[in-house]
């Protein structure tokens, strides 16, 4: 038997007034999705408990079945293990994003998107001048980065940019928790403060102001934390799997999960992702691996941008260009499958940021009997026979294993 999961990174939302109080999952047209909800079983899932915070790290750790309350450590250490930094047991890591600010508000968490050889050069250019020995800047993809401290206290507030678009910045800056911590992120603050010099005078932005676009005039810091210890899912359940994703969390939570990375050429993060590339890895990948976990951001990208018409084609793109690719290469192929799909979280278009809530599941196993549910969305798959899911119960139901 080979399993895979379809993951739909925040494609879950509330009822949208221009919509006609109906979601993004209901409006969209997606019948490779809805088949699957329909010939299998469906369910909610609690994939962040309300003590936790409600982003992709805490959500894809739940999904996979880990206890977040045990593993989480940030999404820093997470994209260091995808980036392939090594990290020491005293090292912190810390997310280092681009974003744009105008008029002393956060305009945007993505400095507009920024590409990746625009990126790594500003990075470079910080690593340069605001880094040392013990601060040591790492470029990633478009506005996501890294940093990483040899020492110091994680013991402080930081605010994720992505939640607190149109913001001013001085009230979003790093807060020690305790004395201890104060050294720590006096230094944080004045590395983002620093950057607020450098990155502005930088050729890149020069250009990207004339083209029109925003420019990446700060970088921001969050979400950090130490290497964590995690079993991988072959000695937690004796599989082996494959992860495909454009995000270097998702990838480094596979790395520490022990899956094999799977780089698909044109995969983005946004809604011009390589999705047939990406199907085409799915099936390449079950030759060799029990288990092939999917990952598309653009649904999220989406609802962090407040765009519902974005959204609503992210996840037509997500059925008919990649799990209607895979469902049709599997029956070719022969291959008995058990299919899973859902959201990791959700990214409401009203909102802008992640909230707490359950997502809506999927997973059609053969040979199971498939409950009344006929279409795939947050208000059908709640009556399924699946109930209400929590913490470790959707990855062993997709193994076959609860």
């Amino acid at each position: 038997m080979k399993y895979i999961i379809f993951l739909a990174d925040g494609a879950a939302d509330f009822p949208v007034p221009e919509l006609g109080n109906r979601t993004p999952l209901q409006v969209a047209e997606k019948p490779a999705i809805d088949r699957i909800a329909r010939l299998g079983r469906c369910g909610s899932f609690v994939t962040v408990d309300e003590d936790m915070p409600p982003g992709s790290e805490v959500a894809n750790l739940t999904v996979l079945g880990y206890n977040a309350h045990e593993c989480y450590q940030g999404r820093g250490v997470i994209e260091a293990a995808s980036m392939g930094v090594k990290l020491n047991d005293t090292d912190i890591a810390m997310r280092c994003n681009l974003i744009c600010i105008a008029d002393g508000r956060i305009k945007n968490h993505s400095a507009g998107h920024i590409s990746t050889p625009e990126a790594h050069k500003l990075v470079r250019h910080i690593d340069r001048y605001v880094g040392d020995d013990d601060a040591r800047f790492f470029p990633g993809i478009s506005y996501r980065h890294l940093l990483v401290l040899d020492q110091g206290s994680t013991d402080f507030e930081c605010f994720p940019p992505h939640d607190h678009v149109g913001e001013k910045v001085e009230d979003l800056m790093i807060v020690p928790k305790s004395d201890e911590a104060k050294p720590t992120v006096d230094r944080l603050n004045d590395m983002i403060r620093c950057s607020w010099e450098l990155l502005p005078r930088h050729s890149i932005n020069g250009e990207r102001v004339k083209a029109g676009k925003d420019p990446a005039n700060s970088i921001w810091f969050w979400s950090q934390g130490r290497k964590p210890k995690m079993e991988t899912l072959k000695e937690q359940y004796g599989i082996t799997g494959a992860v495909i994703s454009a995000v270097d969390l998702v990838k480094g939570l596979g790395v520490y999960a022990g899956l094999d990375v799977t780089d698909v050429s044109g995969a983005t993060g946004l809604i011009d992702t390589n999705y047939e590339g990406k199907a085409d890895a799915c099936l390449k990948a079950l030759e060799d691996h029990d288990f092939v976990y999917v990952h598309v951001e653009a649904t999220d990208e989406a609802g962090h941008a407040r765009d519902v018409k974005q959204k609503v084609l992210g996840i037509e793109y997500l059925d008919s260009r990649l799990v209607a690719r895979v469902m049709k290469g599997i029956g070719e192929k022969g291959i008995e499958a058990t299919v899973a799909v859902l959201p990791d979280h959700l990214t409401p278009v009203a909102k802008g940021n992640h909230v707490h809530g359950p997502v809506p599941v999927a997973i059609l196993s053969p040979g199971l009997e498939p409950d009344s549910v006929q279409t795939y969305d947050e208000a059908a798959c709640a009556s399924g026979s699946l109930g209400l899911l929590r913490g470790d119960r959707f990855i062993r139901t997709v193994l076959g294993q609860q």
